[in-house]
């Protein structure tokens, strides 16, 4: 999309500018309830996807025409490292500034232990552990100018395993371990937390009924949680808990309360 003019990024020409948020996997499901979300509590958004082309392009058309010169599209793998700087030093380079990195990206496959391989596990902790952490690296240095935050969208398998899927639950557990240690090494200019969501959206593909019911059956509350909710979350960490950081949030219906 086109560079924005200096007067389209402010509403007068002494207003302070506008807050800036990277997300990743923001194309779809969660990540375009975060990026809608954020867009209307004012943040302008870099929107990171890998495939999802067709989405990302209506999705940016959409905040576009709520606010233009607001939404960078940027399509990457996050496998690829040389990628990640890019992505931090894009954002910069557009708005000049960076409040907010969200790592919302993540890779879901099963791994039934003994058969295993190395390329699935350096798939699933590409997208889940490795690129979170060397975003936030990346990042590290404006969100400290600008006394940002970080956060990072977890599991709550990271605590409690799924199974049949135990590279992705060490995955996300690795990302609960940085979302601590990044806390401890950016503090205090930057916070940083996760989000440990519970049933949300159905894994794609994921339409059994007995299955679905069976895990809401271990629910409390009853019921799936819904995107807007996390992407709630999301803002509330980013924009309001200015005393919190290092935590992880579980947004999942009180599922962690059961055995």
């Amino acid at each position: 999309m086109p560079e924005p003019s200096a007067p389209e990024r402010g509403t007068a020409a002494n207003a302070p500018p506008r807050q800036v948020a990277l997300i990743t996997g923001a194309a779809r499901r969660l990540g375009a309830a975060i990026a809608r979300t954020l867009h209307a509590a004012g943040f302008d958004l870099a929107l990171h996807y890998r495939r999802s082309a067709g989405e990302m392009q209506a999705l940016a058309a959409e905040l576009e025409a709520a606010r233009a010169g607001s939404v960078l599209t940027l399509q990457a793998d996050l496998a690829e490292f040389d990628r990640l700087p890019e992505l931090v030093a894009r954002t910069v380079g557009r708005y000049g500034r960076l409040d907010a990195l969200v790592n919302n990206a993540s890779e879901f496959a099963p791994t039934p232990l003994g058969g295993v391989t190395p390329a699935q596990w350096d798939a699933l902790f590409a997208s889940n552990a490795r690129a979170p952490f060397f975003l936030a690296q990346a990042a590290a240095p404006h969100l400290q100018a600008a006394r940002g935050a970080i956060v990072n969208l977890a599991d709550i398998y990271a605590e409690r395993p799924l199974r049949d899927h135990a590279v992705y639950c060490m995955a996300k557990a690795a990302l609960l371990a940085a979302t601590r240690s990044l806390a401890l090494e950016l503090a205090p200019q930057v916070r940083v937390n996760a989000i440990a969501p519970g049933a949300i959206l159905w894994a794609a593909g994921d339409d059994a009924a007995a299955k679905q019911q069976a895990m809401l059956a271990r629910t409390p509350l009853g019921r799936t949680g819904t995107p807007g909710e996390i992407a709630e979350a999301v803002r509330w960490l980013l924009l309001e808990a200015t005393y919190c950081t290092g935590q992880v949030v579980r947004l999942d219906g009180g599922r962690m309360l059961e055995a």
